[in-house]
């Protein structure tokens, strides 16, 4: 759990920062309300040694008299990630099933030529935010936090991105392919609204895909879709990111506890989630097992709640306007409970509809335990798809 990892990392870091020398005991900015992207831009990739962003952060915004304990740098952190994040700028755009995960725009380039050096601004500025203890305001999809860390992304960590997707690449994987004439290649609609072909291996557009080889093509497909496209936007991130934490010191996390590293724990309203929940089968909102499940999330931490509604929904965020607001793939989609399966199994999530499937357990105990084994080792035992 990163409460338990957290001191470890944290020490990591802030063990860097004691044996930095020669640097102020404070680094100071200015900026306007109005400007504070360009602004906060000009002044931390303007520095003339990055070890000077790892100094005491001491922000000011024009005409205002703040008397800085940290809370100048806290607002700072939280209203540039309000406009570093905003997709009006082009950089970032919202994943294909709700608007309020983000995934970088594989056309960022077309929007701003200095892109790259924008990413690496960013990664500069998540940096800060891990060295200096604070947090980001965003959320991104899995694989963003995967290729962080460098770990494979796998068919599972499309769900929630792109259903759609996600369903046609399930389908060819568990049928014969060879009567949809496939070859290696993938079709984009471009951001001019032309379809371009792409190439998943050299002339791939004459290899057919058959059932020897779907499972390259499958791989080829998600490495495409999610890493190839914006391989140099997320090299720069990485390149600002390192400059302030390296990467191997965050390999101690998995992208679950990243994402709470990077943009923290909202405090989960456990109210306004069991009201806005759906219960299908043989369950209802006074079924016995149902009042059990709702029992043991009230039991939990609210780290442990969000983990919950990560291994469910895909992300540990909710929505500013609450649970109603929660998407899946067909649109809005309330958090479903599902009776599901034996005693013996573990509860399994499908992150594209916001569903667990909850099997019926007999008593309070075996389904607070099983709950948290799935929870904790979703990946391991197959219980997302």
């Amino acid at each position: 759990m990163l409460s338990d990892i957290g001191a470890c990392g944290k020490d990591v870091w802030q063990g860097a920062l004691s044996r930095l020398n020669n640097i102020p005991s404070k680094f100071e900015m200015k900026v306007r309300r109005a400007s504070i992207f360009e602004d906060a831009y000009r002044a931390i990739m303007g520095v003339s040694r990055v070890e000077l962003l790892k100094a005491k952060l001491w922000v000011e915004f024009d005409g205002e008299t703040l008397l800085d304990y940290g809370g100048g740098s806290r607002e700072w952190f939280f209203l540039l990630s309000k406009e570093m994040f905003n997709p009006y700028y082009g950089l970032f755009e919202y994943s294909a099933i709700d608007n309020y995960t983000l995934q970088i725009n594989p056309y960022s380039g077309v929007c701003n030529e200095d892109h790259l050096h924008y990413f690496q601004f960013i990664g500069r500025v998540a940096g800060m935010a891990v060295f200096h203890g604070k947090l980001l305001d965003g959320f991104f999809i899995r694989p963003f936090y995967k290729m962080m860390l460098g770990k494979p992304i796998e068919l599972y960590d499309m769900e929630s991105v792109d259903p759609e997707y996600s369903n046609s690449l399930k389908w060819i994987k568990e049928n014969d392919p060879a009567g949809l004439c496939l070859t290696f290649c993938v079709d984009e609609e471009t951001c001019f609204g032309e379809t371009a072909q792409h190439e998943l291996k050299p002339d791939g557009a004459s290899i057919p895909v058959t059932n020897e080889n779907k499972e390259e093509y499958i791989q080829l497909v998600i490495k495409w879709r999610f890493e190839k496209r914006i391989q140099e936007q997320m090299n720069a991130f990485l390149k600002g990111f390192n400059d302030l934490v390296p990467l191997n010191a965050i390999k101690i996390f998995d992208e679950h506890e990243l994402e709470l590293l990077l943009s923290g724990l909202q405090e989960i309203d456990i109210k306004d989630w069991k009201t806005n929940s759906n219960y299908k089968g043989e369950y209802h909102p006074n079924h016995i097992v149902i009042q059990w499940f709702w029992r043991a999330v009230l039991s939990f931490s609210n780290e442990l709640r969000a983990r919950l509604l990560q291994f469910v929904t895909g992300t540990s965020h909710v929505p500013m306007n609450g649970f109603k607001e929660l998407y899946g793939s067909n649109g809005p989609q309330l958090f479903t409970i599902e009776q599901w399966g034996q005693p013996s199994q573990l509860p399994r999530a499908h992150t594209c509809f916001n569903r667990l499937d909850l099997p019926p357990y007999k008593s309070y105990h075996e389904l607070r335990e099983k709950l948290l084994k799935a929870i904790e080792g979703a990946e391991g035992f197959g219980g997302v798809d």
